[in-house]
């Protein structure tokens, strides 16, 4: 064993001089190298500068505006950074004059390139990624490039400083390919926090109706046996009388009855519940939230009513009977409603209005004088909302109750925000925020206003141009 353990050493004790080895020899030729570029001092200058500060700021930002102001800074040449995102070049950062200016992903007709080349006395440089780190990122690299390095005007920049700001551009790619990995990293760790939390409101948690539903089946089971125990009974009593079996078993019909309604109704709850379940995990749980790190929208022409809603409801029908609350239904339309949308996702959203319904809707007085404890929903198409000729729908539901204070409406919609109204009702202050989330990546918007019996919360998507209304 010791003469094993001994040879394991040796081996690995050549690997680390062999590795040693490799890195002093590239060590030397960087030396070569950099002899050879015979780069001067402002220029050793640039990349020392470049490389310190890339190191010292933490805000991406902060390095966009460090990439472009070197140039100008220490050779006073414009410059102009853009990068690829998920295959479109965008402008992300320019430095004209004396300022730097971080740009909104300002689109542009530029084409990634693999070589340096002049195009209208501006000089373009590839911005080369990291080839070991080439997969890290959620989009693919042509040609391992991320961007393009713009300096201008070239007219001033000889053969000498175009090779230095392609040795410049090389650097920039490193930080920012690095700086974008970690970006992402942390996009994903954000995401799947949220995920975390999102799979507990729309998932555990509704998932413990399952106890109360195998607690009311087990009742019904329980009292089928009893039955059953009961005709056994009346079996034995009859003996060779049948016509008292069959009097005492007709008494027995109804309870069978009972039973039986009882037991199709409480199928038809798990049944609704499972699929439900099944749809939201399957959606929260797709692959390529994972890969993205965020959630990847999957939308499909569907039938809003038939598809989306009226499950929703089916499901919390039975929750809104036990507290009491009815379901108003005067003057919404009973008309199909086609919209291209996530379902899985769209689905959860009208789960969270509706939880939220069952948990803080309150008596009230209606305008009859007479004490009602209700919700409703509905919906109103709204023309030219989103633009000319780009119609939306504004989606709803309503609870009687009193209405948030002012204060309580400017943060409702933020996350962990819990409004004065929730009692002692469990919650986690994160559903409307999941909300707000899913409706805007469909291009939507979310809002909030107190009617005079209760609190209407609501959703404006946007309308297919197939869609006839």
């Amino acid at each position: 064993m010791s003469e094993e353990i001994s040879i394991k050493e040796i081996t690995n004790r050549c690997l680390e001089e062999s590795r040693a080895f490799k890195v002093q020899k590239r060590l030397l030729e960087k030396i070569d190298d950099y002899a050879d570029y015979a780069f001067s001092p402002i220029q050793s200058s640039a990349l020392n500068v470049f490389f310190d500060l890339s190191q010292e700021y933490e805000s991406f930002h902060d390095l966009l505006a460090v990439c472009v102001l070197v140039p100008k800074v220490f050779f006073n040449l414009e410059c102009n950074l853009f990068l690829l995102r998920e295959n479109r070049v965008e402008m992300v950062a320019t430095c004209k004059g004396n300022c730097p200016e971080v740009t909104e992903g300002r689109m542009d007709n530029l084409q990634i390139c693999p070589e340096p080349q002049v195009i209208k006395d501006c000089l373009y440089l590839p911005i080369k990624a990291n080839r070991d780190m080439l997969d890290q990122l959620p989009f693919s690299l042509p040609q391992g490039l991320i961007g393009m390095l713009e300096v201008y005007p070239a007219r001033k920049i000889n053969e000498h400083g175009r090779f230095f700001f392609q040795k410049y551009a090389n650097r920039v790619g490193f930080q920012l390919h690095m700086r974008m990995i970690s970006w992402k990293n942390e996009e994903h760790l954000q995401f799947i926090n949220s995920l975390v939390k999102d799979i507990g409101h729309n998932v555990i948690v509704p998932n413990m109706f399952f106890k109360i539903f195998y607690r009311r089946l087990e009742a019904q089971i329980n009292a089928l046996g009893n039955l059953k125990d009961d005709m056994a009974a009346i079996a034995r009593a009859a003996g060779d009388d049948p016509d008292k079996g069959l009097v005492d078993s007709r008494e027995l019909l109804p309870r069978l009855e009972y039973i039986h309604n009882g037991l199709r109704e409480q199928y038809s709850e798990i049944l609704n519940h499972y699929e439900q379940t099944s749809l939201f995990l399957e959606t929260l749980l797709r692959r390529s939230h994972f890969e993205q790190g965020k959630y990847v929208l999957e939308k499909k022409v569907c039938n809003f009513k038939s598809q989306i809603i009226d499950p929703q409801v089916e499901r919390f029908t039975p929750q809104f009977r036990e507290k009491g609350i009815d379901i108003a239904l005067a003057g919404v339309p009973d008309q199909e409603i086609e919209v291209v949308v996530d379902k899985g996702l769209i689905s959860q959203v009208y789960a969270n209005l509706f939880s939220n319904a069952v948990k803080y809707t309150r008596e009230v007085t209606d305008f009859s004088g007479h004490k009602a404890k209700f919700i409703s929903y509905g919906w109103e198409y709204k023309p030219d909302y989103f633009g000319p000729e780009k119609p939306g729908i504004k989606l709803n539901v309503f609870s009687s109750g009193p209405h948030l204070s002012p204060e309580e409406q400017a943060s409702l919609f933020r996350e962990g925000f819990r409004a004065g109204n929730v009692g002692k009702e469990q919650g986690t202050g994160h559903g409307l925020f999941f909300i707000k989330e899913i409706v805007e990546m469909h291009g939507g918007e979310v809002g909030y206003e107190p009617t005079p019996l209760g609190n209407n919360f609501f959703f404006i998507l946007p309308l297919t141009e197939s869609a006839d209304y």
